[in-house]
C-alpha cells in the first residue's frame, strides 16, 4: 500500500539513501541535498521541519512539506508540496515537484504519488494546483495529465499545467 510520509517523520537513513539515487538536476527536479554528508542531511531535515511550519524560511521561500512516497517499507520517491505560491512559483515550478528513484520509474508510482499529494493540497485549501514539466519529459507530463491536468501555457522549454482540485 502506498503512503506519504513527511520527510521529518521518515526513516532518515532510508530517506538519505533515496536522495542519493537522484542526480543533482534532472528534468527540472533539483536535488537540494546532492552531495550532502549524512550530518548535513540531518540539518536539512530540521530546516524542512521548520519550513513546513512557515518558520525560518529563506528569502522568497514559501512554506512547503516534502513527502517520501513509500510502498510498504520501500521508499520509492519524493514529492514536495508548496503550501502557497509567490510570483516566482506562480510563473515557474508551481505547487508540486516530484522525483521517483530511477529503479521505480515507469511503474505508476509517480501517478499514484501525485494523486496522494494532490489530496494534501486540497486539504490545505488549494483550489487549483500549478505544476510545470520540461517538454522533453513526456513521462512526467503523462503523470500530470493522468491526474486531471491540462496545459495552461508553455514556453520554449516547459509546459505549465493546472489541476483543478474542486
Amino acid at each position: 500500500m502506498l503512503k506519504l510520509i513527511r520527510v521529518q517523520d521518515s526513516d532518515y537513513r532510508k530517506t538519505y539513501a533515496l536522495y542519493n539515487t537522484f542526480p543533482k538536476d534532472e528534468n527540472g527536479y533539483i536535488n537540494n541535498v546532492y552531495g550532502f554528508s549524512y550530518e548535513e542531511f540531518l540539518e536539512w531535515i530540521e530546516k524542512k521541519r521548520n519550513w513546513s511550519l512557515g518558520k525560518e524560511l529563506p528569502e522568497n521561500f514559501v512554506p512547503d512539506t516534502t513527502y517520501v512516497l513509500a510502498d510498504e517499507d520501500t521508499y520509492v520517491g519524493v514529492l514536495n508540496l508548496r503550501h502557497c505560491l509567490n510570483d516566482f512559483l506562480r510563473e515557474g515550478p508551481g505547487h508540486i515537484g516530484y522525483c521517483m528513484s530511477p529503479a521505480y520509474r515507469r511503474k505508476g508510482y509517480a501517478t499514484k504519488g501525485l494523486a496522494l499529494v494532490l489530496q494534501k493540497a486540497k486539504d490545505l485549501g488549494i483550489k487549483e494546483a500549478y505544476l510545470s514539466v520540461n517538454k522533453d519529459n513526456e513521462a512526467s507530463l503523462k503523470v500530470q495529465l493522468n491526474n486531471g491536468a491540462y496545459i495552461h501555457h508553455e514556453n520554449d522549454e516547459e509546459y505549465f499545467t493546472r489541476i483543478p482540485l474542486e
